[in-house]
């Protein structure tokens, strides 16, 4: 399992003392694999909603998602530390949020590229693996537009599916980032949305593989699906 050597205490001291002098900050401790995590994220993600102009809005339709940490994110972390081999695979998260799937991927020994569209969602994912002592590499990725040129083993995302328009550049997304023989884990709550996001995946030579999930750690319990895909092998 890697444990990080970049960046000591006082990059995360100051990290720290920088995000909370622009949020309202929570820190949570999470297990999993056994092992107890910590990670920060924002407290009230709908006090965002004010900082976003309606020119921004306009412009991209960007919601601070990346600010909570969303039970997708949850059931998929321990999915990945209790179920997924991924130590020495090449892996990637797309709308990684706060990072932790990333994290829980870094700390089974994965070499992992963690990505989100929101520059201030880097920069907690970067807290939250300095804190956890793991290596994570960072960059920012627009899904409708992927400009890496990279191919993984694995990817991950949670909690992505939300607006139809995204459904179809997510599917190309994936199939541009993975490599042939790589495999993507999609994490969601069974959103309707998903049901058609299955449908473009299939249309697009994937096969589908479902695994039923439930996160019980909130207020209350929420299904989660977790979706498998792979390229169908023509024969």
């Amino acid at each position: 399992m890697q444990v990080s050597h970049e960046g000591d205490g006082s990059e995360l001291q100051l990290l720290y003392k920088a995000l909370a002098a622009e949020y309202d900050l929570s820190e949570t401790r999470y297990t999993f694999g056994g092992h107890s995590f910590s990670f920060l994220s924002v407290l009230d993600s709908y006090a965002l909603l004010d900082r976003i102009s309606p020119e921004e809005f306009i412009k991209d339709e960007q919601m601070p998602y990346w600010a909570e940490i969303w039970p997708s994110a949850i059931t998929l972390s321990s999915f990945v530390a209790d179920e997924l081999p991924v130590e020495g695979l090449r892996v990637i998260e797309i709308g990684s949020g706060v990072g932790m799937a990333s994290v829980v991927a870094a700390w089974k020994g994965a070499r992992v590229l963690t990505t989100d569209y929101s520059f201030e969602a880097l920069r907690f994912a970067r807290y939250n693996a300095l804190k956890n002592k793991v290596n994570l590499e960072n960059e920012r990725l627009d899904w409708r537009m992927v400009q890496c040129s990279e191919q993984f083993d694995l990817l991950f995302a949670a909690d992505v599916l939300y607006e139809r328009v995204n459904l179809l550049p997510i599917v190309t997304a994936i199939d541009k980032l993975l490599k042939p023989g790589g495999a993507a884990f999609i994490a969601d709550p069974r959103r309707r949305l998903a049901e058609q996001f299955l449908e473009l995946a299939a249309e697009n030579n994937f096969s589908i593989t479902p695994f039923q999930r439930k996160y019980t750690g909130g207020s209350k319990d929420v299904a989660v699906n977790i979706y498998k895909m792979a390229r169908q092998i023509n024969a």
